[in-house]
């Protein structure tokens, strides 16, 4: 006995993965077809509110033909799992392009340029395969949508929060900002610098540096060789850390203890360490030097800093030197003023951004030549007004999956 197939179910697919394959493979090829033709141009996303307008015109594009043509045979394919997984096989496999290949800025006239394999994520073929992803997932979606089963509420999280992360990441690309702003300390500013053009953008804050600050490890003395630029490193294959009671052996050569050590201090007439008491001094160490056939040699060294210049031992054709320690970390003082006059103090330090107004302030940088003293701080000023959209996604996919080991674990328990 024949039934007749419910309104409310999509047709099933007429063709199998094999159709779906080549309509895959159909659409990447025309759009490498386009990026030839246009010598590799590629694609540029419009910026708010068109992206906004174009995301809204195509989520009601494909409102309208899954339920307008939810019972044609053609709609119902473009919505089914074969064209799902094969569209997902080609973004990954233009993902990997874009993976291995750098996606760096070539000379016209190649063919990796011409076919934008060094901009793939700005390419036609990734912008065909994209959109009929998300064209597909659209159709799956509303269909397991309405009418609303709880059943299917695990799908509609999952597969809705994928949909909005991805459409809304890609469409928000265009009105992402990463700007490096220049301060100095004691000076306000509020002009940023796009990279890689330099090109200046006034953001709707200023900053206030008030002081940067650099840690660093415990800096360590070594036997340099000024013939050829090179550090000598000790017996031990270390260059030892300046500490009291530290020890170095250059067989053949000499060997140095530390028997004092202040780590920030700065030098008297005599050389000898007195407290820097706040201003940023140096390391100093009191380094007792054995020469094989020479009395032994005890003297204050010290580091480099601005205005000081380095004390060393001299050791035949060497020299005893202190080396500065690596940078720790390093932090920015700041004070952020708004347009309306509303001020924020803020410690800037790398991977704990500070928010103002909707941006999110990184502390990426100094001037390194000047070290633990440098006056000016690179701050890093990230603002992307689709990232809540983003996270919005993440959200439900979480939720989605904890609903589905909800599920199984309920399952579990009944069997």
């Amino acid at each position: 006995m024949q039934t007749s197939k419910s309104p409310l179910t999509p047709s099933s697919p007429p063709e199998g993965f094999g159709k779906a394959a080549l309509f895959t493979l159909s659409a990447i090829i025309a759009g490498f077809a386009i990026e030839f033709l246009t010598s590799g141009n590629g694609i540029t996303i419009p910026r708010w509110p068109a992206n906004g307008l174009f995301l809204a015109a195509f989520a009601s594009a494909i409102a309208a033909v899954g339920f307008g043509f939810r019972d044609h045979p053609v709609v119902g394919w473009m919505g089914g799992i074969p064209v799902g997984l094969s569209l997902i096989v080609g973004l990954a496999l233009l993902s990997l392009v874009g993976g291995v290949l750098p996606q760096d800025p070539l000379p016209p006239g190649s063919m990796v340029s011409t076919l934008r394999l060094n901009g793939m994520f700005s390419s036609w073929p990734f912008a065909f395969v994209t959109l009929l992803f998300l064209f597909n997932l659209g159709l799956s979606l509303l269909w397991k949508t309405v009418p609303f089963r709880v059943a299917n509420l695990q799908f509609i999280l999952f597969h809705g929060g994928f949909w909005l992360a991805l459409a809304c990441g890609l469409a928000g690309t265009a009105d992402l900002q990463r700007l490096i702003i220049p301060l100095y300390e004691g000076k306000e500013s509020n002009v940023a610098y796009e990279m890689p053009s330099e090109r200046p953008v006034h953001v709707p804050f200023s900053i206030y540096l008030n002081d940067f600050q650099i840690d660093e490890y415990v800096p360590q003395f070594a036997l340099y060789d000024p013939a050829t630029d090179q550090v000598i490193a000790e017996k031990a294959g270390m260059v030892p850390e300046v500490r009291k009671g530290a020890r170095a052996v250059w067989p053949g050569i000499a060997s140095a203890t530390v028997t004092d050590f202040r780590s920030d201090a700065l030098p008297d007439r005599d050389g000898n360490p007195l407290p820097s008491n706040g201003h940023k001094g140096v390391p100093f160490a009191k380094v007792r030097v054995e020469v094989p056939g020479q009395a032994p040699v005890e003297r204050w060294i010290n580091g480099d800093g601005p205005d000081i210049r380095p004390q060393f031992i001299p050791v035949g054709d060497y020299f005893i030197v202190i080396a500065p320690g690596a940078p720790k970390a390093f932090r920015s003082h700041v004070m952020i003023r708004s347009a309306s006059g509303g001020h924020q103090p803020g410690v800037l330090e790398v991977n704990k951004p500070v928010d103002v107004l909707g941006w999110k302030l990184y502390q990426m940088g100094y001037d390194e030549k000047a070290g633990r003293w440098s006056t000016m701080s690179l701050v890093e000023a990230v603002n992307d007004p689709w990232l809540p959209a983003v996270y919005l996604g993440f959200f439900m996919i979480m939720a989605g999956n904890l609903l589905f080991f909800w599920k199984g674990v309920k399952k579990m328990e009944a069997a």
